[in-house]
Parts: C-alpha cells; sequence; structure tokens
C-alpha cells in the first residue's frame, strides 16, 4: 500500500476515534481539524493514484464528515435562491 493511502486510511481511523469521544461542541472543532488535514491527503492520494481514487477518497471523506458537508450545500443553496 502506498504512503497516500496508508494516510488516507489512519485519518479515517483518527476520524473514528474522534467519533467515538464526547464533545461539547458536539465535534466541529474535530470536524475542522480533520477537513484541514484530509484535504491534502486527499491531493496526495489524487497526485499518485489519478483522479478517481481521489474522488473515492474524497466521498469516504465526505460520508465521515456529512453535517459539515450538508451545512455547506445549506448556505450555498440560501445563497443562490435569493
Amino acid at each position: 500500500m502506498s504512503i497516500s493511502l496508508t494516510l488516507a486510511a489512519l485519518w479515517a481511523l483518527v476520524a473514528n476515534i474522534l467519533a467515538m469521544t464526547p464533545s461539547r461542541d458536539h465535534h466541529w472543532r474535530n470536524a475542522y481539524m480533520l477537513i484541514a488535514v484530509g484535504i491534502p491527503i486527499v491531493g496526495y492520494v489524487t497526485w499518485q493514484h489519478g483522479p478517481w481514487m481521489g474522488m473515492l477518497m474524497l466521498a469516504a471523506g465526505m460520508s465521515v464528515l456529512r453535517w459539515p458537508v450538508i451545512y455547506l450545500g445549506r448556505w450555498i443553496k440560501r445563497r443562490t435562491l435569493r
């Protein structure tokens, strides 16, 4: 397994461990940290393995961080319907 896929798997493991811990802010601080670390990892996977694997990793990350994606979609919808 390549280094980029190893980092992606490690990111997924850390995301799942953080999801199991209690949080006062409903895990938003963890989500921001995971997004900041995950974007370069997705770029690295895309660079090493091509766009299809990059999109697969992006979809996996979006499934883990679904609430930030849902809120982003709602924000974009509000902005475009005005």
